[in-house]
């Protein structure tokens, strides 16, 4: 009976230690040097001004009264 237990133990071992596992090497990519500056444009053509858009009315006064709005208190953290 004892031989059964260790028969699968002994096989679930050996086939975890034969498995190589390859070193993986990360390369850093090459940063490429900004070369010397090239020959300036030519200037572009200064576009039209806009029109003005529609004024809004006016609002209305306050009544005096202020609202403070207070933000809930912070609930604890789920883990």
């Amino acid at each position: 009976m004892k031989q059964v237990l260790w028969t699968p133990a002994l096989i679930a071992a050996l086939s975890l230690v034969a498995c190589d596992k390859p070193t993986v090497v990360n390369v850093p990519a090459p940063v490429a040097a900004p070369g010397p500056a090239g020959a300036t444009g030519a200037r572009g053509a200064t576009g039209d001004t806009g029109m003005d858009g529609a004024k809004g009315s006016t609002g209305a006064t306050g009544n005096g009264t202020t609202v403070i709005v207070v933000p809930p208190a912070a609930s604890a953290p789920r883990d």
